[in-house]
């Protein structure tokens, strides 16, 4: 009895479906290529996974609550762009920590401005980062006079290009490097899974998805958890952008807007309710992965890159066909129970 309610738990789940999707298409591609399981080809998928990766920990954390943020490509482009701009006028030359504290800050004020306006005032999340997006464009384009920067500072220079190990394709001979920014992607998912699943500010995010006024009932400060997410939400997009400028070794301006629907594609094809109040950060990077795995090996299986549009719109239909299929089941199982408790 026990084992057939875990099957069906597990199978109830929309991550056990997108994994499966996942390794169907794992073995497909390697079937097609024989070189998607070489070590060179998943330190490349790993590696692109970093700043997407990133920015999707934030949007599931938003989605997560009972809203969308769309605001955080711009967010982070405002952020690398007065960073790297501030550091090269300062004539920096040291490490990369001061870049990083210096993203923190930038990211935390810029979080605190949608926090104000999506906690405090209460406004919809989806129409005040649509604002807010305009708003550090604008200042990027306008206040700043952003143009492209070939040269970033050497702090930032190093941590693009540092490595911690390089894997090696010993059948064609090719090699690819594990970028050190690898770990960043590494520590937001840790602080991000201890602040969800073992703090009361993560039960309040989720408590709030559900139901914000249940939740206000049952003692969680709607407008105060609301605001704090956003401001963490706000500094880990900056840190995507931080290692988005270092990996790429130059800061454009416009490099990183437009990824908002593939990353709120990824977060809900691996299961996060679009509602709010439910999913799980290994759906999400799951997800992600998928998405990112989809972009990175068109090549691979011989797919011209001009269909990569058409395979990503179609894991977005999927995915959120998932998610309004399991919204659904529950709101038809939740009127069965009251019509169960009604007749009682």
């Amino acid at each position: 009895m026990n084992l057939k309610k875990s099957l069906r738990k597990l199978t109830g789940r929309s991550e056990f479906y997108i994994t499966l999707v996942f390794l169907a298409l794992c073995l497909l591609i390697e079937v097609r290529s024989h070189q998607f399981f070489t070590p060179n080809n998943i330190v490349d998928i790993l590696s692109a996974l970093v700043v997407p990766g990133i920015f999707a920990i934030g949007e599931f954390m938003v989605i997560v609550s009972g809203g969308f943020d769309v605001s955080f490509p711009a967010l982070a482009s405002l952020t690398g762009y007065a960073t790297t701009k501030m550091l090269l006028d300062m004539g920096w030359e040291g490490g990369v920590w001061l870049p990083i504290l210096i993203t923190i800050v930038i990211g935390g004020i810029l979080g605190a401005f949608n926090g104000l306006f999506i906690g405090y005032f209460e406004l919809p999340a989806m129409i005040v980062t649509l604002g807010s997006s305009s708003v550090f464009k604008g200042l990027m384009q306008g206040a700043l006079n952003s143009k492209q920067l070939a040269v970033i500072p050497q702090g930032m220079r190093s941590f693009g290009t540092s490595a911690l190990f390089i894997a090696e394709n010993k059948t064609s001979g090719l090699t690819s490097r594990m970028p050190t920014t690898f770990l960043m992607l590494v520590a937001v998912l840790i602080v991000t899974y201890f602040l969800l699943n073992k703090t009361m500010f993560g039960r309040g995010i989720y408590a709030i998805g559900g139901n914000a006024t249940s939740a206000h009932r049952a003692g969680f400060n709607v407008k105060r958890t609301r605001f704090l997410m956003l401001v963490y939400v706000g500094v880990i997009s900056a840190l995507a952008g931080l290692c988005r400028v270092s990996m790429m070794q130059q800061m454009h301006p416009t490099n990183m807007l437009g990824m908002e629907m593939n990353i709120i594609a990824g977060v809900v094809l691996g299961g996060t309710a679009i509602v709010g109040g439910s999913g799980t950060l290994y759906g999400c990077m799951l997800g992600t992965a998928l998405i990112v795995m989809v972009e990175n090996s068109m090549i691979l299986i011989g797919i011209p890159t001009v269909w990569k549009d058409f395979f990503v719109g179609a894991l977005i239909v999927v995915g959120t066909g998932i998610s309004a299929m399991q919204v659904t089941r529950a709101n038809k199982a939740g009127l069965r129970n009251l019509k169960k408790e009604a007749v009682k």
